[in-house]
Order: C-alpha cells, then structure tokens, then sequence
C-alpha cells in the first residue's frame, strides 16, 4: 500500500512540474540522430495529432513503430544504445534534443539527470522510468498524462 501511495505522490508532483512545458508557447519537438536530423515527435501536440508522441497509434508514439522513441527494441527506445534517452549513463550527443519550432534549445531529452544540457526535468523522466519498470508503454502515458492528455 505504501509503494502504490507514493507512486501515486510521485505521479502527482511530475505533472506539476511538466505544466510549464505544456503552457509553451510553442510546439516542442524531438530529434534525434548525429546530427539531431531524426524526427522523433512532438511532445506538446494534440494527442490527436499525427506527430505527437502522446498519439499512440501515431508513428511517434506507437510502441511498435521504429521512428520513435517507445519501441524498447528500436533504436531510440533501446535503453542500451548510447543514442537512447533511456540510457541513463548516455553521454553521446546523438541523445533526443528538445527544441521548438524556432529552433530555440531546451536540452536533450533523457534521464541521465547528471548531465547539466539535460531537459530541466530529466530527474522526473527518470522518475517516470523507474515507477514504470522501463516499460516505455507506461513512460509515454504518465508523460502525456502530464501534459494533460490521455496517452
């Protein structure tokens, strides 16, 4: 009982603190790759959007499809490749960054929360990861949950 209270705590506080990211003024976009020329997805888009990752019958947020982040055998989503930001250990520049459409930088995105380029809430993501047992299924959903949409 108390695992599931303070997983439903820590649940809580992560979307507190992601509501700043959701009242963007605009869209925030993933890329990915050596030259962060891979579109992974929109993170603040309409669930109903195509390209948001919180679509999960879209091609981002599909936990089948190769071109995300949320297929645990593909390579963004395999927590192994340095190129994932399910690896915690992952320096590589190859990681996900977190851009808008204006191009403007608000770090990479992953859960190596020692990394001082990392998103301001990589602590949380890595949070969401562990409460998740790196199922990257429930990843997507407590983080589109966070952003207000059903995932």
């Amino acid at each position: 009982m108390r695992i599931i209270i303070t997983k439903i705590l820590t649940a809580l506080f992560l979307s507190l603190t992601l509501v700043a990211y959701s009242n963007a003024e605009s869209e925030l976009l993933l890329f990915g790759g050596d030259g962060h020329d891979e579109y992974l997805g929109c993170l603040t888009c309409s669930e109903y959007s195509s390209e948001s990752i919180c679509n999960g019958h879209g091609t981002y947020g599909n936990e089948y499809s190769s071109n995300g982040m949320f297929n645990e055998y593909a390579g963004f989503g395999n927590e192994y490749s340095s190129e994932s930001p399910w690896n915690e250990y992952s320096t590589n520049n190859s990681v996900p960054v977190l851009v808008d459409r204006d191009g403007n930088f608000y770090g990479y995105f992953t859960i190596n929360d020692y990394r001082s380029d990392a998103v301001e809430f990589s602590s949380d993501l890595k949070k969401m990861f562990e409460i998740a047992d790196g199922d990257l299924e429930k990843v997507r959903v407590m983080l589109c949950k966070a952003f207000g949409y059903s995932g």
